[in-house]
């Protein structure tokens, strides 16, 4: 593989160390300093700063992925993570919506892309709720969106809202489809998230949703995160990787579940 160029920016040269170290299962000081062509005084920089946002966890003479179901990852390394799979996820997702809808986008990588793939259609009317910050962000500019971003405590880490505030907001609230993303999804288990206050919201977002539409890459399947959401009889559709294992895939399909595999 031909080494990056010594002139990547700072933070896309921890995307690529993320991404790295989560494809390798491990990586040392070392092996980076070659490849980004950096001292290892700046790779050890670098470590010291992405195990900081959670983003991998420092070893001895090197790094290792951080558990999935961990603390925040920041959303610009989540972003970075099987970015072209949640691209495709994303785009199978935004033709499922109709004009003149009111849908809810929940926060995360997977849903900008539903947000990134929408821009790229006409719309006469559409209204999307979200608590992602990112989201409203990548649609402020397309007149014929309506954007209603709900309130609450910001979630810095994450860059999305949630509590008290935002799930009274939602409470008034009536929609055509939800689309989530979850940090896993196991059957008997359900969806989760590691947050009790996301949970809690999604769990709102359901409830206010006429149709709930999951949205994950194959690496949610089998995770299991602190916060249960709801069973995965709460999901009318699912959109995954055509490459997810086939066991957890035939799970949805037994359990009533539309899954769609792209």
């Amino acid at each position: 593989m031909t080494s990056p160029s010594p002139r990547l920016l700072v933070e896309e040269r921890r995307r690529l160390i993320v991404e790295l170290v989560q494809r390798q299962g491990r990586a040392t000081v070392e092996e980076l300093a070659a490849r980004f062509h950096i001292s290892p005084v700046t790779v050890r920089s670098d470590l010291e700063a992405l195990t900081r946002n959670a983003a991998i966890m420092r070893s001895h003479g090197g790094a290792v992925p951080m558990p999935r179901h961990a603390a925040d990852t920041p959303p610009s390394i989540e972003e970075a993570h099987r970015h072209a799979q949640k691209r495709r996820i994303g785009y199978a997702a935004a033709k499922l919506i109709e004009d003149g809808e009111t849908i809810i986008l929940d926060s995360g990588s997977t849903t900008v892309e539903i947000a990134r793939a929408l821009r790229q259609r006409k719309w006469n009317e559409l209204t999307v709720v979200t608590n992602g910050l990112q989201i409203a962000l990548e649609l402020s500019a397309v007149p014929s969106i309506r954007v209603m971003m709900l309130g609450g405590l910001l979630r810095s880490s994450s860059h999305s809202l949630a509590g008290p505030g935002a799930e009274h907001t939602l409470s008034q609230l009536s929609a055509d489809r939800l689309f989530l993303g979850v940090d896993g999804i196991t059957p008997g288990v359900g969806v989760t998230t590691h947050d009790p206050q996301e949970a809690a919201l999604n769990a709102l977002m359901i409830r206010v949703s006429r149709k709930v539409v999951g949205v994950f890459d194959a690496s949610k399947f089998g995770q299991r995160s602190l916060s249960v959401i709801a069973p995965i009889t709460a999901l009318n559709v699912a959109i995954t990787e055509k490459n997810a294992n086939a066991e957890y895939v035939q799970a949805l399909i037994d359990s009533g579940v539309r899954v769609v595999l792209v």
